[in-house]
């Protein structure tokens, strides 16, 4: 086992840390090591790492106790609780002033911690700040695909009902506030839809246009795991807000509404039918919302029309243009699918920061396989 010292400077274990990272594992002992050394070598130094190994059954917990860093604190369940729970382990423990999520077959890019920071520290009246993240192999590789999210608090805001404005992995947030909002353990998946939905629903939260994290693809993450069940447990977290709406549903409207995020995916050829529904909903939506103002206008709206526009751009020829302009939603149209077309522009995001010299998975506590 590599013995790995404490890095010059650390802060001795009585002082809180500026930042929490918040780490779940469980049996991920080959990408674990990769993790943890993209932590220990970020350039914002006043952290503290709280690795929640949840109930592993591999070397898990001896990978975590080979690196002899006064800033890892490993906290174990007896048996395997699910994510949600591990979470809120890590965050019930974390001393931090702000707290940060990583998952544990993922990397942060060395910057990740002080451009977040520096964005909570600016600003006093935002919540949470993720970022945007790319993909690796299981291997390491860098496979060149960019997930982009929405960056202002109130297009956050407005999406919340059909996609997640964060992606968990980049989360940094105040810790008081996620304290207030512990993360469903009934949900096996999802979870962290659910918790970004209910605190984009009361605060700001906002999005760095960077890379911050790397993500692996992999057969084992918890998504592919339970993939026939994400419609499922999707259903089941829009239908709470829903109801915060006020709005009246049926299962078939749950199916269907999920199904907007999916159409391409599916191979989905919208017909009269749905075109019908969704022009109802939509409207029903937006009525609602008048009342309730539970989300942001006019983001809302150009939320709406955007993807009313997807819609009828994935209806048979014929059908989806005639519909689309004849339509008021067709007025939040253009706003909407201008913000689309700028987050996905490319743009420079100056050089590509190095990773930690070794991302590829581990045998256990020795050196990354080749």
């Amino acid at each position: 086992m590599t013995d790995r010292r404490g890095v010059a400077g650390a802060r001795p274990a009585s002082a809180p840390p500026k930042v929490s990272v918040v780490m779940p594992v469980h049996d991920r002992e080959r990408y674990l090591g990769a993790a943890i050394e993209s932590v220990l070598g970020q350039s914002f130094p006043d952290f503290e790492l709280v690795i929640v190994d949840d109930g592993s059954r591999d070397r898990s917990a001896s990978v975590a106790r080979s690196y002899r860093d006064a800033r890892i604190r490993l906290v174990s369940h007896a048996r395997n609780r699910g994510v949600a729970a591990a979470r809120n382990t890590g965050i019930a423990g974390a001393r931090g002033a702000y707290l940060a999520f990583l998952d544990s077959d993922d990397v942060a890019f060395p910057d990740r911690l002080a451009r977040q920071v520096a964005f909570l520290d600016r600003h006093p009246d935002h919540a949470v700040v993720g970022s945007w993240v790319d993909w690796m192999a299981e291997d390491g590789r860098p496979l060149g695909k960019v997930r982009r999210r929405p960056v202002a608090a109130a297009d956050i805001a407005a999406q919340r009902l059909f996609r997640t404005g964060i992606q968990n992995d980049t989360g940094m947030a105040r810790t008081a506030v996620l304290r207030r909002y512990p993360l469903d353990e009934g949900l096996p998946i999802g979870e962290d839809f659910d918790l970004w939905m209910r605190v984009a629903a009361e605060h700001k939260m906002a999005n760095l246009p960077r890379v911050l994290v790397r993500m692996r693809a992999h057969g084992a993450r918890i998504t592919h795991r339970y993939a026939d069940s994400v419609r499922v447990f999707r259903n089941r977290v829009v239908a709470r807000h829903l109801e915060a709406l006020g709005v009246a549903f049926a299962e078939e409207d749950l199916d269907r509404h999920t199904l907007l995020r999916r159409m391409a995916g599916e191979g989905f050829v919208p017909d009269r039918a749905y075109l019908d529904w969704i022009e109802g909903w939509f409207a029903s939506l937006r009525a609602n919302n008048a009342l309730t103002r539970a989300f942001p206008e006019p983001a809302f709206g150009h939320t709406l029309g955007a993807f009313w526009l997807k819609t009828c751009w994935y209806a048979s020829d014929g059908l989806g243009w005639r519909r689309f302009f004849a339509s008021p939603l067709a007025a939040g149209a253009a706003r909407g699918l201008g913000k689309e077309i700028a987050l996905h522009l490319p743009r420079s995001l100056g050089p590509a920061p190095r990773l930690p010299r070794a991302i590829a998975p581990r045998d256990g506590c020795g050196a990354a396989t080749r």
